[in-house]
């Protein structure tokens, strides 16, 4: 006996049926899962209930209503009967059918509400952002996973809170989607990103440098690439600055953070790297410019150029997906004796083997270890005999810096996405503070080394140290005279490649004199 309508049995409203009710089976069984399994859930796990399985679903739904549309149309064109359907509640069938239409719509619209919640939180989880496409966003979760941030969602940074920029990020998430799918995106990904939320709305949210004052001591143990690795450390202070009415007048680093004054200049190329001018407007309307004697710009140019306001990723570019020079890397394996530092040339041999142009990171682990190996058993025969649990830590040790810092598939190094946030290994500080940029009145921007710190602990690597709590000027650690004044440090030929401490002094000598013949006197 039927206990629903005629129009309800139809091989189009059963199949819709079937499908939305295996569909909604399939959903609570892996909520369930994902509910029960330990750890996080796998990235496709959601993609699949939430967003997958919810489409097929709805399809079912719409399958089934059709199938009773068209059964219902059939049957009174048939009779007849006028084509709109008639509710008699007098009727068991209808009744029952009213009840099941009632509840059903009810049911339905809960679950869908929950499922697009559960769709919404999905999308904005790390593990979507991060896993999902995995060979794209690979060395942005790798490095990710591995920086001060790793407990910030990337929402909290990449959307912020409101409506207006999450429907923005999504539109663009669409274009990405298809990038994907079609294998149309650039590798590596093209930085800075274009129309990102201003960092004030996101990075202010905890860092604020109004309450940023005082100064902060920081030091750095390096290597030199010598036989003996010899060790040479640097303390300074950092000055911080920042400031507010409450803690006096603005000073230092954070003083570029539109305090007292809004800093705004023009970059002729994509990255930000050739900044001809900078403006500078207190808020009592002063207005002061400076101007590149490198890098001119004409009244026309200057009038159509796009102008940036200083923010936070203006030099803090990389506060999360972070991918360190090898230096450093091994210069920070070795001060904490991952890398022992007793094993010969392991500084040098380290960097030149993490910066060989490898062509998977399979190749390059395996590599990492074959050239460790080699180069222990034909130049230092007594310390590969010796020295063996050492060297295979060392060469564990490169192979983990390897694989958090390059990713060949995408392209991805520190070159690819270097850190402005200093001036060692990129241009950074000194892309404006370079003693170029003159303003009207004379005033220069200067490059001098006690604007933004304080040396107060030199040791070099000859062991002797030298310190003063007044300060003090900095000394190469190794002897290339003065051509470290007139020459920047991520000059090609010095840290970039690190050279500096293998070279002659000659070398770097005429590199300087190079520079100051293009530049004129600093």
């Amino acid at each position: 006996m039927r206990r629903l309508p005629s129009c309800f049995y139809n091989a189009t409203t059963l199949a819709g049926t079937m499908l939305a009710g295996t569909m909604l089976a399939c959903i609570g069984f892996l909520f369930i899962l994902d509910l029960t399994a330990p750890g996080p859930g796998h990235p496709y796990l959601g993609l699949v209930t939430w967003i997958v399985l919810p489409g097929f679903l709805i399809l079912g739904v719409i399958t089934a209503i059709v199938g009773i549309v068209k059964a219902n149309l059939r049957a009174k064109a048939a009779a007849a009967e006028p084509p709109l359907p008639r509710l008699d509640l007098n009727l068991p069938g209808h009744r029952r059918a009213a009840v099941l239409f009632t509840f059903g719509t009810l049911a339905f619209v809960a679950l869908s509400a929950f499922g697009s919640y559960q769709a919404y939180e999905y999308t904005d989880s790390v593990e979507f952002c991060g896993k999902l496409c995995h060979s794209v966003m690979k060395p942005e979760y790798v490095a990710y996973q591995a920086s001060p941030h790793a407990r910030v969602t990337c929402v909290a940074c990449h959307i912020g809170e409101g409506a207006t920029w999450y429907v923005r990020s999504k539109l663009s998430g669409a274009y990405q989607v298809y990038s994907t799918l079609f294998n149309k995106y650039h590798r590596p990904i093209p930085t800075p990103l274009e129309n990102l939320r201003p960092a004030k709305e996101t990075c202010e949210q905890c860092h604020w440098p109004k309450h940023f004052y005082s100064q902060k001591l920081e030091g750095r143990t390096y290597f030199l690439s010598d036989e003996k690795n010899s060790r040479a450390q640097i303390n300074m202070l950092m000055k911080i600055g920042g400031g507010s009415a409450e803690h006096g007048a603005t000073e230092g680093i954070h003083a570029h953070m539109y305090l007292d004054h809004e800093i705004t200049y023009v970059a002729t190329d994509r990255q930000r790297l050739v900044i001809p001018y900078v403006e500078s407007k207190s808020k009592d309307g002063k207005v002061t410019r400076w101007r590149s004697k490198e890098h001119p710009l004409t009244e026309s140019q200057l009038r159509t150029a796009k102008r940036h306001v200083v923010d936070c990723i203006d030099c803090h570019n990389r506060p999360t997906h972070i991918y360190r020079h090898p230096a450093r890397s091994v210069n920070l394996a070795m001060s904490l004796g991952q890398i022992d530092p007793s094993l010969p040339e392991i500084r040098r041999l380290g960097v030149e083997l993490l910066e060989k142009p490898w062509k998977t990171e399979k190749e390059a682990v395996a590599g990492i270890r074959s050239g460790v190996d080699e180069f222990y058993a034909k130049n230092h025969p007594a310390v590969a005999r010796s020295a063996r649990p050492k060297i295979e830590a060392a060469i564990q040790h490169l192979q983990a810096i390897y694989s958090r810092s390059y990713f060949p598939e995408m392209k991805v190094s520190w070159r690819s996405y270097p850190d402005r946030n200093d001036h060692m290994y990129s241009e950074g500080c000194f892309r404006c503070h370079d003693n170029q940029h003159v303003a009207d009145d004379g005033r220069v921007l200067t490059n001098d080394c006690n604007l933004c710190h304080t040396i107060v602990l030199q040791r070099g690597p000859d062991g002797k140290t030298r310190s003063s709590v007044n300060g003090m000027q900095f000394v190469h650690p190794v002897e290339i005279g003065d051509a470290w004044k007139s020459m920047q440090c991520s000059t090609p030929g010095c840290h970039v490649a690190e050279e500096a401490q293998q070279a002659s002094a000659a070398r770097i000598g005429r590199l300087a004199d190079a520079r100051r013949a293009a530049l004129g006197p600093r």
